[in-house]
């Protein structure tokens, strides 16, 4: 059963027109109909399995290492406590994180200008060996640094690099480059060409064009290379460990295990540190978040 309610007629320079039909209908559901009790089933079911580690997660941080085993990971805290967070800072947390965000930063530097200039190159290019350079990053997309970590660790020894943040930098940002020039293609290849041919009728050349016009037009592209790039330095923990070994270049990844001891481990601690770790991130995501999805689909910077 639905209730229709007619507008009014509308009083116009020219005269009173009749409204049109079915512009103002509001439509109450039916009697008859059912709720989709199927789908908000399986929607409470998805939010229970998202909410209760999470709630675990926060729940830990609050508790005392004695009292997490007897307790349970699900109960309320009997004896709650905000030493956790105390313990996390002075075991070295603030210096780890201050080493991973100059990781990050750098990585993100690195990977946003060598991608859009490359993808830039490509898109507007059409010479074989510029074709030839993009089929390589593809490439790139098949080989996991698990399988070239002995190559990478030889190259990052010869070049006295070993032991410093720069040895984790450099091989992160190259296996970040094959994803994000994907990404920043895409984008770039939006950009109609008539844009361009206004460009060039301004007397702009290839940097100009670049940079005032591939540059604005690619935002969410860029900024989903921005945060994509973040997140694999962030949480990037092969490199670390394979190279650097010293207690002052250690990233977040590595100290870690400073909650670990030799016949037990810090739990509560360990889920402190990890919930601090995450609030940098969480709050790029938050700022980026809509640039981000829309570089994903593909939507560029129109």
């Amino acid at each position: 059963m639905s209730v229709v309610q007619e507008r009014a007629p509308v009083n116009t320079p020219g005269g009173t027109r009749p409204p049109r039909p079915g512009t103002a209908r509001t439509r109450r559901r039916g009697v008859g109909e059912r709720p989709n009790v199927l789908g908000g089933l399986g929607a409470l079911i998805w939010l229970l399995v998202v909410a209760v580690p999470l709630y675990a997660l926060l729940i830990a941080t609050v508790q005392r290492g004695e009292n997490y085993v007897p307790e349970g990971p699900l109960a309320p805290p009997s004896d709650p406590t905000l030493g956790n967070y105390a313990t996390a800072v002075e075991k070295g947390l603030l210096g780890f994180v201050w080493n991973t965000a100059l990781v990050t930063v750098a990585v993100v530097i690195l990977v946003v200008v060598l991608a859009a200039t490359t993808s830039f190159a490509i898109v507007r290019s059409r010479r074989r060996l510029t074709d030839a350079a993009f089929r390589m990053f593809l490439l790139g997309l098949a080989i996991p640094s698990q399988a070239v970590i002995i190559p990478v660790y030889l190259i990052i020894v010869r070049l006295g690099l070993y032991d410093s943040l720069t040895a984790i930098v450099l091989p992160t940002a190259a296996f970040a480059l094959p994803v994000c020039v994907l990404i920043l293609v895409g984008s770039m290849r939006d950009i109609s060409e008539e844009l361009y041919e206004a460009m060039a009728l301004d007397g702009a050349g290839s940097v100009r064009a670049f940079l005032w016009l591939v540059v604005p037009m690619s935002r969410s592209g860029l900024s989903t290379v921005a945060v994509y790039s973040a997140l694999q330095a962030w949480n990037g923990f092969l490199f670390p460990l394979i190279l650097t070994q010293s207690a002052d270049k250690r990233l977040i990844t590595m100290g870690l295990f400073e909650f670990q001891g030799e016949y037990r481990v810090d739990v509560p601690g360990l889920l402190t540190a990890v919930v601090l770790s995450t609030v940098p991130l969480f709050i790029i995501y938050l700022v980026a978040r809509r640039s981000l999805a829309d570089g994903l689909m593909g939507v560029g910077g129109k």
